[in-house]
């Protein structure tokens, strides 16, 4: 029985990461090499040192990726790469390099859209999910509730009207002095703070399954104003609360009111541990199945490229050489 093992290749953003994974599912090698040393002195990222800086580790990366997975370019069947949405200097490093790789082996080319891929790292790590799915994508610059009810198709039932949930984290550990990245930092000060000491808004808590933190962000530089010695181990955990609280709450009615069989975490925030710990219990709660990818699954990485690749190849077939990066790529509702 035929095998296809895909090379996957992701650098959206500020990661660098190539990856071999079998027949959509069986990770060979993952590896991710983090820029976050090179942005934290700016407070976040920076398109040009992160294009310049996959230039130098691309190679090395895919060179370590195929090492781990104990093949050569010989046994790699296709070539799967992110081609948006992201930052498109370092879009175009990782789509270069992947139509180079697979015109040199003789392999299809695959393009593939960054939010599918991270849909795919809930399959990748269970591929007996039984569908339809609600999935939760939050990430620094997405915040989506999709309903995937099978593999390439997709109903998009709402998404943020301004800032991403992971942009907000950002902003709010910046303005308190928590260093970058955001999430991780008010992560960690949240669980020495009280959750409920600051009644922060919770923003469209209504009918439509869109989100807003703007307004939510604002509110907690004028609570800070106002208050200056207030503690910031509470707004940090006030704030994730407020923003835990509409995620959950939303994305728990969509499952409900679509018929998902269950829920889903995706995108860089799933790895936030009150995040993780709330769907859990609603899931418990409405006899829904959860489900909340590794941490290493949660971020960017090219594991979940290649397992997009493989479905994408399957359906559709190699993507032509002329695909061009797109920084603004939409997930389309079929």
């Amino acid at each position: 029985m035929n095998r296809t093992r895909i090379l996957g290749i992701e650098t959206s953003c500020d990661e660098t990461a190539a990856a071999v994974v079998v027949d959509g599912h069986e990770v060979l090698s993952s590896v991710v090499s983090s820029q976050v040393d090179l942005h934290a002195r700016f407070g976040g990222v920076v398109p040009e040192i992160a294009s310049r800086a996959h230039v130098e580790l691309l190679t090395p990366v895919v060179a370590r990726a195929l090492v781990e997975a104990g093949i050569d370019d010989d046994h790699v069947d296709a070539v799967a790469a992110t081609v948006g949405p992201g930052l498109i200097g370092a879009l175009l490093v990782g789509v270069s390099a992947a139509k180079t790789l697979a015109l040199v082996w003789g392999v299809p080319f695959v393009a593939v859209n960054h939010l599918e891929a991270h849909l795919y790292a809930a399959l990748l790590e269970d591929p007996d999910l039984e569908l339809p799915v609600v999935v939760l994508l939050v990430s620094g610059g997405h915040t989506l509730l999709v309903l995937m009810e099978g593999h390439g198709r997709y109903r998009i039932l709402g998404s943020t009207i301004d800032d991403a949930a992971g942009e907000a984290f950002d902003k709010v550990a910046r303005y308190l002095g928590l260093g970058y990245p955001g999430g991780p930092a008010i992560d960690a000060i949240a669980m020495a703070g009280d959750p409920h000491a600051i009644a922060f808004p919770r923003a469209i808590l209504d009918e439509s399954y869109d989100f807003s933190f703007s307004g939510l962000k604002t509110a907690v530089v004028n609570h800070v104003r106002k208050h200056p010695d207030v503690a910031t181990e509470d707004v940090a955990a006030s704030f994730q609360e407020a923003v835990v609280d509409v995620l959950v709450t939303k994305a728990r009615r969509a499952a409900q009111e679509h018929g998902a069989r269950a829920l889903c975490l995706a995108g860089g925030v799933a790895a936030n541990s009150q995040l993780r710990e709330r769907l859990l219990d609603a899931c418990v709660a409405d006899g829904l199945r959860a489900f909340l990818p590794s941490r290493s699954m949660c971020t960017d990485n090219a594991a979940m490229v290649a397992a997009a690749g493989w479905y994408r190849l399957q359906a559709d077939g190699p993507s032509p050489l002329d695909t061009g990066a797109s920084p603004n790529l939409r997930l389309v509702s079929t």
